[in-house]
């Protein structure tokens, strides 16, 4: 049976995975079941350093509302050690897991309707959970529309109070 490192892993080492700056020098390497960074190297040519997901930036109309459904609702907590008062508008920043999301009061430049119902089949941030039923019951409480994932997989998408399309997916961790 293959766990779900030895999984990833033969996901990562799928040609079609791998971006085209990728694909010509992965070598697909697994020590005790941990992915070595070096099977998803770029080329040498190309590396600048890559390391992760730093932050999503959102945009949202009123920071206040917006505030209460990213703290109240879905439970994110402001990290508070990131400054505010660098940039010409307001904003706060989420802790999700290691990486942000960068709330940004600014007009939306995206239409709030004629949007499709289903978060996925739109721009959105997706942002991985232990349990979906949990954050299912919790958009229930509060009257907030979702859609399930059409494949069946625990996945829940949802829209911000500026229907910004959030996805949440279910993972083993």
């Amino acid at each position: 049976m293959m766990n779900s490192c030895s999984a990833m892993a033969t996901l990562l080492q799928a040609p079609s995975f791998l971006s085209p700056l990728n694909q010509k020098k992965a070598q697909p390497a697994i020590e005790g079941n941990v992915l070595d960074k070096e099977s998803v190297s770029i080329n040498e040519e190309n590396d600048y350093g890559v390391v992760g997901m730093h932050h999503v930036g959102i945009l949202c109309e009123n920071l206040e509302r917006s505030l209460d459904f990213y703290q109240k609702v879905l439970g994110l907590k402001i990290n508070e050690a990131r400054p505010n008062d660098e940039v010409p508008f307001r904003g706060a920043w989420f802790w999700v897991g290691s990486e942000m999301i960068h709330l940004i009061e600014l007009p939306n430049p995206d239409p709030l309707t004629g949007r499709p119902e289903h978060g996925g089949r739109d721009r959105h941030t997706c942002i991985a959970i232990r349990d979906v039923s949990k954050l299912k019951a919790i958009l229930d409480k509060a009257g907030i529309p979702y859609t399930l994932c059409p494949s069946g997989r625990p996945r829940i998408f949802t829209r911000d109070p500026d229907a910004n399309a959030l996805e949440f997916t279910q993972v083993d961790v």
